[in-house]
């Protein structure tokens, strides 16, 4: 090593050095959050307000339906931990909120109904989409991505597939030669996201059906088997480790948690013919509660942001 070498090794240490200090000085600033890029989401402005066109598209080849299902839950426990995971009885497995809400919910007060509540259940969609028009980002345009969404938005699917007057074309919003643009439209209605002015166009064709572009786009289509295999989720044992750490902070055996939370009753505070399959077996149900519709998509997301902060 000559001198000169030295020389540059020290003002290149420095360098280096001093990017490490202010990421000790600004945790927050220097924080990095996974964002998966497959998925499309519209970007609000001040107002909370947003609107675009996307194209729901058809399933993968390998996949059972053009769109998966997925149940999760987000809700904080008295400890002041984050409850945020998936659910198994997306793939139809007991999962211990649902057995503890169910328990709640026939205990015969209203602190557990209440309690059940905030830990409920909370349903989403995914689907592949082709973004048509992203005034905000119009980079987007034009390309496929996967989209994920809620009950709300997929009983508008719903509502074409089995339209409720006889005068009416059934509609599968999903086909590239007769479905239809779905005209997303969004505002803030009470702090949450509302789509209720959202809705599809007359069918019409993709690229008016030019089989070289149509073949194209279903090449860049991702699988949606992969998000509902087994092993993308944890155990029954290990989310109620997890559960039994949130709501009593001891990360003890899965049958204390029930029982915790009995004794335990305690409120979150306030801050995500066409049929969804059934599950290949029945786990044990969740209380029937009311739903939060047009809500959940907002509050996973907050529940999501606080973890991670």
């Amino acid at each position: 090593m000559d001198i000169n070498t030295l020389r540059n090794m020290r003002n290149n240490d420095f360098q280096a050095i001093a990017k490490e200090f202010d990421k000790v000085a600004n945790p927050q600033a220097n924080q990095t959050r996974s964002v998966d890029e497959r998925f499309w989401r519209l970007d609000p402005d001040k107002a909370g307000n947003a609107t675009a066109t996307i194209r729901f598209l058809p399933r993968v080849e390998g996949d059972e339906l053009p769109w998966i299902r997925l149940f999760s839950h987000g809700f904080q426990g008295p400890t002041g931990k984050w409850y945020i995971e998936n659910s198994l009885t997306t793939i139809g497995e007991k999962d211990p909120v649902g057995e503890l809400n169910s328990r709640l919910w026939n205990n015969g007060t209203e602190a557990g109904k209440e309690q059940a509540r905030k830990q409920k259940r909370r349903l989403s969609f995914v689907a592949n989409i082709l973004v048509v028009s992203d005034p905000k980002h119009p980079e987007n345009e034009g390309k496929v991505f996967l989209f994920k969404f809620g009950k709300k938005i997929f009983d508008k699917i719903m509502d074409k597939a089995r339209p409720a007057f006889e005068d009416e074309k059934p509609v599968n919003v999903f086909d590239l030669w007769e479905g239809a643009n779905f005209k997303l439209r969004m505002r803030k209605v009470s702090g949450y996201a509302n789509y209720d002015e959202s809705q599809f166009a007359e069918p019409t064709p993709v690229y008016d059906a030019d089989e070289n572009r149509l073949l194209d786009l279903v090449s860049r289509q991702y699988p949606l088997a992969p998000f509902t295999a087994p092993d993308q989720f944890k155990s029954f044992e290990e989310l109620s480790r997890k559960l039994n750490e949130v709501l009593s902070g001891d990360a003890v055996e899965t049958s204390s948690a029930a029982e915790v939370a009995e004794e335990e009753t305690f409120v979150a505070p306030t801050p995500r013919s066409v049929a969804a399959p059934e599950p290949a077996s029945k786990p044990t149900p969740e209380p029937a509660m009311a739903a939060a519709d047009g809500k959940d998509d907002d509050m996973m997301s907050y529940f999501q942001q606080i973890a991670n902060d």
